[in-house]
């Protein structure tokens, strides 16, 4: 009674961190419990999250217990919760579409995917594995650039009526097409493309808002990230990274008191170190003017491993979704997704998100609002 079953498309190195997190926890006794933003949500704890179904193309996971293919290649996460019992579900061929850049086959087998030849599942085929599984919301774990793929499983859980979580940059939450579709289904959505708990883009976003409030006029910025997992892979092709530069990019200009014109300020993914692995190193530099227009500047380094950096954002998102199902509530979720998302469908400075989205968990906030009028769930681009 107390489950909240979800389903993944993608068991890569996010959703390995999100497995292992949600068993890791259910062994944790307290609210204190390091790594968590909120211990309980509407009465739910992260051991209350059950995987019930998922999808992926690579032939080392498809046909295994997920309990299995968490571990297996090019997964590269780190590993601290290594006891995962059998679940019982068993990973599904998913559609490739566009969820593999051609260059990747370039790259040893151990670096990147490897599609399996398993005849790929039709639509109606996904719809009723989703409906089988008994699956409430639905996790988005498509590599960045999958614009049909995230396009095709949003469609699924709209088909077969579940609440989605998109964790990737490909803008759904955030398109008011999708968004009203959603609000109609009265099916609850938290988007698009996940901020990590403590990562590049909260730490930017933190750092120009401090700017801004002391009074520091920002003249440029630049964030730099590396990496060595298959995302960072995956996005040496630089036509799959433009929706990913455009969220990380808003992010940070949307709590800047005056815009950067674009030759000032780039943010984004910028190489792939292969033994790097799943640690993502930032680099941030402000260049700035104090009082009397004296000039500064801000260098930091940050290194973090990136899978489990954005796992507790999305148990909470996957609580969050919950609840809304309780209540009856559909469309975007807007707090939430400003609160623990890159593009949501309105940026807001994260203490105010931080505050509405506490309204919401304990029922003082509704769970969408158009503001550009009366009909909920409608979103506008920032």
């Amino acid at each position: 009674m107390n489950r909240i079953r979800i389903a993944l498309v993608g068991v890569g190195n996010c959703a390995s961190s999100l497995v292992q997190g949600i068993h890791y926890y259910r062994g944790q006794g307290g609210r204190e419990a390091a790594g968590l933003m909120h211990w309980e949500i509407g009465g739910f704890r992260p051991g209350d999250i059950e995987v019930v179904a998922a999808f992926d193309i690579d032939r080392r996971k498809v046909g295994r217990d997920v309990a299995e293919a968490i571990f297996a290649l090019p997964n590269c996460t780190t590993v601290f919760c290594p006891q995962i019992p059998a679940t019982g579900v068993l990973v599904r061929m998913g559609r490739l579409l566009d969820g593999v850049s051609d260059h990747m086959l370039d790259y040893p087998e151990g670096r990147t995917f490897l599609p399996a030849v398993d005849p790929q599942p039709s639509r109606q085929e996904v719809v009723a594995a989703l409906r089988e599984s008994g699956a409430e919301i639905l996790i988005n774990y498509l590599p960045v650039g999958s614009e049909a793929g995230t396009r095709f499983y949003a469609e699924c859980a709209l088909e077969a009526r579940l609440a989605l979580v998109n964790s990737m940059p490909v803008f759904i939450a955030s398109d008011p097409a999708w968004a009203q579709r959603f609000a109609q289904q009265r099916l609850p959505m938290v988007g698009d493309d996940i901020k990590a708990q403590l990562g590049a883009t909260i730490t930017h976003r933190v750092l120009a808002e401090l700017f801004r409030l002391r009074g520091v006029g920002l003249d440029r910025t630049y964030q730099l990230n590396t990496g060595g997992n298959t995302d960072f892979l995956n996005m040496l092709n630089r036509d799959r990274l433009r929706s990913k530069k455009t969220s990380k990019t808003e992010a940070v200009q949307s709590v800047l008191g005056r815009r950067l014109d674009d030759d000032n300020i780039h943010v984004g993914p910028s190489d792939y170190v292969a033994w790097q692995n799943d640690r993502k190193v930032c680099f941030i530099r402000m260049e700035g003017r104090l009082f009397g227009d004296v000039p500064m500047d801000l260098e930091l380094r940050l290194s973090v491993e990136d899978s489990p950096n954005s796992a507790g954002v999305v148990i909470d998102a996957i609580r969050c979704c919950k609840l809304a199902l309780l209540r009856g509530q559909g469309g975007v979720l807007e707090a939430p997704s400003a609160y623990f998302c890159k593009h949501p469908p309105y940026q807001i400075p994260d203490e105010e998100a931080w505050r509405l989205t506490e309204e919401f968990i304990h029922g003082g906030a509704p769970a969408a609002t158009d503001r550009r009028g009366d009909q909920p769930g409608l979103a506008a681009n920032p």
